[in-house]
């Protein structure tokens, strides 16, 4: 295969289909004659409409591999799933909504062929709500501080990379996978480019404010910067309480002696202290929490089937 691309679907019954018949017009223009698509079901809560739809793409297209997952497990570890499953000396990764158009696809793979071992499309103008416009901002920033991405990157769910960063992004195995920091401890040879971000179609983004924030969480199985602020901040206010206790006590002893010393100072420092120790003890449960159950080998996926007798990695 020259080609492999991989697209995780979640409610996407009546979108899917129009993706995979664009893709391969796509493909048609180019001149590509050899491309597969591993369709990843991340155990979509339809009632078996987004199963039922790939399973009927699957038979009536030899070049489609459906991977149906047994539980939800999220985009960035149903797309690890399908990489598992991907042939292609390119993978190329796009969403089932219609929003990351297939017309747009020559754009990354021409991008490709100038010699870079990824290409990321990126938006200039979203077509989400402003609630998911901050949450990517603030995704943005967390990655540029917390990994090190180059502040000229612009990055996104849709983008293409050599079979050979797939393979060094497939020995993480731990259950909480992000593909930019996997991309980004891979490779530095990354390019991007502007694309055009199309209006939804049909339904709305899957995109709760709780899977906004776990996904943000996996940013920090990356990165040790959140321990290091901890313990600056730690420096900061224990410096800061210093320089107020002797404050206090010069201005009781020379200023202001009949200055009362009132309790409500003291419980508000002992508060405040307090918010920040049971912070610190949060973070630091976090990445031992993630360790144990690293250790524990929880899973990224579980594959409950794999769809089309035709492929090569049929089971």
């Amino acid at each position: 295969m020259d080609i492999s691309v991989v697209i995780p679907c979640y409610n996407s019954s009546q979108t899917i289909g129009k993706v995979v018949c664009l893709c391969e017009e796509e493909f048609a223009k180019m001149g590509i004659q050899q491309y597969e698509f591993i369709l990843v079901n991340d155990c979509s809560p339809d009632e078996g409409k987004t199963i039922c739809a790939l399973e009927q793409i699957s038979e009536l297209n030899p070049n489609v591999m459906v991977v149906d997952l047994a539980k939800n497990t999220g985009q960035h570890n149903a797309t690890m799933a399908g990489l598992n499953y991907a042939e292609g000396e390119t993978i190329l990764c796009l969403d089932d909504d219609m929003q990351t158009h297939p017309s747009q696809i020559p754009l990354l793979l021409n991008e490709l062929q100038k010699g870079y071992d990824v290409v990321y499309g990126y938006y200039d103008h979203k077509k989400h709500s402003l609630f998911r416009n901050f949450g990517s901002y603030i995704n943005y920033l967390s990655v540029r501080i917390l990994i090190g991405k180059p502040k000229e990157l612009r990055t996104s769910s849709f983008f293409a990379m050599r079979k050979f960063v797939r393979d060094y992004i497939l020995q993480y195995h731990h259950g909480y996978s992000y593909l930019q920091g996997l991309v980004l401890r891979t490779t530095r040879n990354i390019s991007c480019i502007p694309v055009k971000h199309f209006k939804r179609e049909v339904g709305k983004s899957n995109y709760t404010f709780k899977k906004l924030i776990r996904l943000w969480s996996s940013i920090m199985g990356f990165s040790i910067v959140p321990l290091r602020l901890c313990t600056y901040l730690g420096y900061i206010t224990s410096l800061v309480s210093i320089i107020a206790a002797v404050g206090v006590l010069v201005k009781k002893l020379f200023i202001t002696p009949e200055m009362a010393m009132g309790w409500p100072s003291t419980v508000i420092i002992i508060c405040f202290f307090f918010g920040l120790t049971f912070l610190f003890l949060g973070l630091i449960g976090e990445y031992i929490g993630r360790m144990f159950l690293g250790m524990n080998h929880e899973p990224q996926y579980v594959v409950k089937r794999v769809l089309n007798k035709n492929s090569r990695k049929d089971e």
